[in-house]
């Protein structure tokens, strides 16, 4: 599945505007450029994108509106010689900003400069995040790899967690962000934010409240997930994933129960909450959707790796996709495709498709010679599109993790409860930060 292309219906100007943070390399950047790329190719010459990205800091800034500027030029001249519908670099305005995600103030800081220009949002991708790993078990992983190379890049098992995390205390900015639960001196009127939790979900779930004013019916909130987003890898007693031994990969399955349930009438007077929409029923109709994407297995910086074991990761990656693994895209450009797809299709093409088969999670897939698309993703509890034993055509029904049951009634049942509870403890979190640093809209 890739993007369709939309018709001009209207010689009108318009202006498609999209944030994306933790653009300056890895995945982040990888969505801008194909954001840049995709849109040339499918939106009319009557339509500008203007791409908002994030970064921590002014030289990283910097450094990616030049690269960004390198990659829109080079598009241009391709498209130029095919004679498409591109006319020239006017049509993309590329723009940096300021945002650390584990800094409130900051995020509080972006939502209140943008909000006050006026200019609408119509999509939104949280990509920013870390890991939480501090190293990796490489006898566990080498044997992974000799053994069963699809399965252990897939679902590695070998990364070394750093448990306990917390972030630095919101008003005391000079604490160190790398302290632990176990000895941190934090104060006792300030109740400790799990760091990976904060940077991955948490700012995303603030600045997204921020931004409602910015948001319309159309607008489309996506978030990034990962392959890796599974039930035993989160405790929802431990939402913040502080026990977590895959910090990570706990708060991604955060991410999957906030959006798959989003439309549920369990889940609806949190979400109106997070939206700035409280009220009745009737405004559900009227709320920007979310959606969910993962970028499969890419080769990015996040694990930490040197050049050297960098190198022997790769080949590993491709070797499982030469082996017939559908979740290696293995490049960036080709891992962003998912996230792209929900920012840019039409609504006929995804909207429309998730009203008539279900929500699902969307995820970059390719073939054995990199030929990628984006394909429904089975998630644990909600299956392919929230109905049990239903696979919608396209979706990929190989690859899978090994612990998975088949879909059922009450693991569907099971997957809603725990979802409303994510939202109402995401929301009652909400209320208790903006309160106790000051940061009420």
């Amino acid at each position: 599945m890739q993007v369709q292309r939309e018709p001009d219906a209207s010689e009108h100007p318009t202006t498609f505007r999209v944030l994306v943070t933790g653009a300056n390399s890895g995945l982040g950047f990888a969505i801008c450029c194909r954001l840049i790329d995709e849109f040339l190719h499918t939106r009319p010459p009557s339509q500008t994108l203007h791409l908002l990205y994030t970064t921590r800091d002014a030289r990283k800034v910097a450094e990616s509106s030049k690269a960004f500027h390198a990659h829109l030029s080079q598009t241009l001249q391709k498209l130029n010689r095919r004679n498409t519908r591109a006319v020239g670099g006017d049509r993309v305005i590329i723009e940096g900003i300021l945002v650390d995600l584990a800094k409130l103030h900051t995020v509080k800081s972006l939502a209140t400069e943008l909000v006050g220009r006026g200019e609408g949002l119509d999509a939104v991708i949280w990509n920013a995040g870390i890991a939480g790993w501090k190293g990796v078990d490489w006898f566990k992983g080498m044997w992974g790899m000799l053994t069963d190379l699809k399965y252990a890049t897939t679902y590695p098992e070998f990364m070394i967690p750093d448990v306990g995390l917390v972030a630095a205390p919101q008003t005391l900015p000079h604490r160190s962000s790398k302290s632990r639960v176990d000895d941190q001196n934090v104060d006792e009127q300030q109740p400790q934010l799990g760091q990976v939790f904060l940077a991955n979900v948490f700012g995303h779930y603030l600045l997204t409240h921020f931004l409602a004013p910015l948001f319309t019916p159309s607008s489309r909130i996506v978030w990034i997930s990962s392959t890796g987003a599974l039930p035993p890898y989160f405790d929802v007693e431990d939402l913040q994933g502080l026990r977590a031994r895959a910090a990570y990969e706990s708060s991604k399955r955060v991410t999957d129960l906030l959006a798959l349930t989003s439309e549920l009438p369990s889940t609806a007077p949190y979400v109106r909450g997070l939206l700035g929409k409280e009220g009745g029923g009737r405004y559900s109709a009227a709320l920007p959707k979310m959606y969910v994407t993962h970028p499969g297995v890419i080769a990015t910086s996040i694990a930490g790796l040197n050049w050297f074991m960098g190198f022997w990761m790769l080949v590993a990656m491709y070797a499982a996709r030469w082996l017939s693994s559908p979740w290696h895209p293995v490049d960036p450009y080709k891992g962003a495709i998912s996230a792209v797809f929900c920012a840019l299709s039409p609504p006929e093409q995804l909207a429309d498709l998730e009203a008539r088969e279900g929500k699902g999670k969307w995820g970059s897939t390719t073939g054995v010679y990199g030929e990628e698309r984006v394909a429904r993703t089975e998630v644990p509890g909600w299956g392919y599109c929230g109905v049990p034993g239903v696979v919608p055509e396209g979706s990929v029904t190989t690859g899978m993790w090994r612990g998975r049951v088949e879909g059922s009634r009450e693991g569907r049942e099971g997957f809603e409860v725990e979802g409303a509870r994510v939202w109402r403890e995401m929301e009652e979190l909400r209320r208790e930060w903006e309160e106790r640093i000051g940061l009420e809209v």
